[in-house]
């Protein structure tokens, strides 16, 4: 693993006020990351879910277009619960949350002290949104913060893209790539012309183990050239990968932190969820040039073990200040945090991939 130089917990949801006097904030979380001027701005996921508790029923949150989030009661009994993050109706197994997340803008000076939770909210609008907007990832592209982030729905989960040049006001772009796909983030600059990005798509048929893939578009919008990149290959990634925060470029090539579940042998039970790291070739971002072997991180502080779901450490964000980077995370589901890394460190811990 690679030494924390520098770790704390920036945000408790009992930090920030829910949208409405009658819910509750229950996850302030994945945090896409920037560097803004002189100060770092942190885009948070906020989970919320009504206060009101009904014996026997179970509350699930949507937003509605008209009316706004609103909550649906379903008895118990019509419900079988997957994990602490959903639950699977019974009369059709279609999948719920049993929250509704929203992005909320927090701005930091030092990045290790929160000067304001309470920024520009990003909430759900569309159709595609209806359950929810979660885990952006901020990338800058000349003088515009494009984020990609997760649009979920009675459709299933998709990636979505938004901008923004002062986090105050922003632009939808719409659905980037169809559900199910996550984990998409993009490379801070064209390659070859292209842009370039990292996805995750998810098959209900395991003819493969999960897997990271590349994409390659002329516009941001368009998105083509599909290729896969990277396979789980250790226990500690055993259940799933994907992308964290957006690659940064370093002289040996793109550095990008990723996650990686390991399968939990408990049935209802989330896999405990850490953190590798993979060079890619500046030229060719297809290439692997390295990767890590063992996690570079685990969940081994009290906030990143003991939260809604336990065991979580999920990198969104990366800000780079000379040989220092800040890794901006999820914390059990719960809170946010940061840790500071050495690059170099980093960069020794990979195993490099033969020509």
């Amino acid at each position: 693993m690679v030494h924390r130089l520098f770790a704390k917990r920036l945000l408790s949801p009992e930090d920030l006020k829910p949208s409405r006097g009658d819910w509750e904030v229950i996850g302030a979380f994945n945090p896409g990351a920037a560097m803004v001027g002189d100060e770092i701005v942190l885009l948070v996921r906020v989970a919320e879910q009504p206060c009101e508790r009904r014996p026997g029923y179970t509350g699930l949150p949507r937003w509605d277009s008209k009316r706004g989030p609103m909550v649906e009661w379903v008895k118990d009994e019509a419900l079988e619960t997957i994990d602490p993050r959903m639950v699977r109706r019974r009369e059709d197994g279609l999948l719920r949350l049993t929250f509704l997340s929203h992005l909320r803008v927090i701005r930091s000076r030092d990045g290790r002290t929160i000067d304001n939770a309470e920024g520009t909210r990003f909430e759900p609008r569309t159709s595609w949104e209806e359950f929810g907007v979660e885990d952006p990832r901020i990338t800058r592209i000349g003088d515009t913060f494009y984020i990609t982030y997760v649009a979920v729905s009675r459709h299933g989960a998709a990636t979505a893209l938004a901008s923004s040049k002062d986090f105050k006001t922003f632009r939808r772009h719409g659905i980037l790539f169809p559900p199910d796909n996550k984990d998409v983030v993009l490379f801070p600059e064209r390659i070859d012309g292209a842009y370039v990005a990292l996805h995750r798509p998810i098959s209900a048929a395991p003819f493969s183990r999960p897997e990271i893939w590349l994409a390659r578009s002329p516009d941001l919008l368009h998105w083509g050239q599909h290729e896969p990149l990277l396979c789980l290959a250790a226990n500690w990634e055993s259940d799933r990968i994907g992308a964290g925060p957006p690659p940064i470029r370093t002289p040996r090539g793109w550095l990008e932190i990723y996650h990686g579940s390991q399968r939990s042998a408990i049935p209802g039970q989330v896999g405990a969820y850490s953190a590798g790291a993979l060079l890619l070739d500046l030229e060719n971002p297809a290439r692997v040039v390295g990767r890590t072997t063992d996690a570079v991180l685990v969940p081994e502080a009290p906030y990143d073990q003991h939260g809604f779901v336990p065991n979580v450490l999920f990198p969104t964000g990366m800000v780079r200040r000379d040989d220092r980077v800040a890794l901006y995370y999820g914390a059990a589901d719960t809170f946010t945090a940061v840790v500071e890394l050495s690059c170099e460190e980093i960069l020794s811990s990979l195993t490099l991939t033969p020509e």
